[in-house]
């Protein structure tokens, strides 16, 4: 669900241009002191990384650090939209989503979602923090070095292709934590209610976008598996979202998920007991 079409329509000439001189020798453009060459060499970075083949050889080849390096230098927008997108592509590989943490991108990425403007940079960032956040073992690494309060911030932009991007990270998110509280290896309330993303998720989840209101149907539910969050969830207005979704959902599945969850909690059926809702 990751968005590819980060080249603007370069694709055909660049797998030739790699092809004649090498990914070492396109890496190096990316230090370039000519800014147009800059520009071509990380679109053409972009495009190579879309392919699954290709993403390892270029993280091998130093390629995710030169990209970080020119999100790091506040470039102009072009060359911080297409190293995002780059970055996002590579994210989708889960061994480079460590590396990519490792090497400070969760904060680097936060930085570059306050600072940008343009919603197809914001699109980016929030899809490579959309892909991180659907990796166990960077949950609090995500939320400590601020990826979670990065996208409650990109949400300003409000273009429903950016919102999508929030949103799936935000499911991610919340379906990791969940599989951690079950395991019992997370305690504790949700690092997303903590981090104050419980409004827009409730504000959110009959978004007329279905991309949207999916992922947040999906997000809620999660949240709602775990007792600890119950009380949270109700006195935010979650609770009468999880009830519309058990009922109106266009999706057997989530409807039947949200109608299990419900009948799982305590809190939730006194709550629906005290409010005389039926269930």
């Amino acid at each position: 669900s990751q968005p590819k079409d980060i080249g603007n329509g370069y694709k055909a000439p660049f797998s030739t241009l790699f092809e004649q001189v090498g990914l070492h020798k396109i890496l190096s453009l990316l230090e370039s002191e000519d800014a147009n060459v800059r520009i071509h060499a990380v679109k053409v970075v972009a495009n190579l990384a879309a392919e699954e083949t290709n993403q390892q050889r270029i993280v091998e080849a130093g390629g995710l650090t030169s990209l970080l390096m020119l999100l790091r230098s506040f470039e102009d927008e072009t060359v911080r939209r297409v190293a995002a997108g780059a970055i996002a592509n590579l994210a989708m590989n889960e061994a480079n989503q460590e590396l990519i943490m490792d090497q400070g991108g969760i904060s680097l990425l936060s930085l570059t979602a306050a600072d940008a403007e343009d919603p197809q940079t914001l699109r980016m960032v929030a899809g490579a923090i959309a892909n991180l956040c659907g990796n166990d073992k960077l949950q609090v690494n995500l939320r400590t070095e601020g990826g979670i309060k990065a996208l409650l911030g990109i949400v300003r932009c409000g273009h429903p292709d950016v919102l999508s991007q929030v949103a799936r990270g935000i499911a991610n998110f919340a379906k990791c934590e969940s599989r951690a509280s079950t395991q019992g290896v997370k305690t504790g309330r949700s690092l997303l209610i903590e981090d104050g993303a419980l409004p827009w998720i409730v504000q959110n989840a009959n978004n007329e976008a279905a991309p949207i209101r999916r992922h947040i149907e999906l997000a809620l539910c999660h949240l709602a598996q775990h007792e600890v969050n119950a009380k949270d969830m109700i006195s935010g207005g979650a609770l009468w979202e999880l009830v519309r979704i058990s009922r109106d959902c266009s999706r057997e599945d989530i409807r039947s998920l949200a109608r299990r969850t419900l009948h799982s909690s305590l809190t939730f059926r006194s709550e629906m007991r005290r409010l005389r809702i039926e269930y």
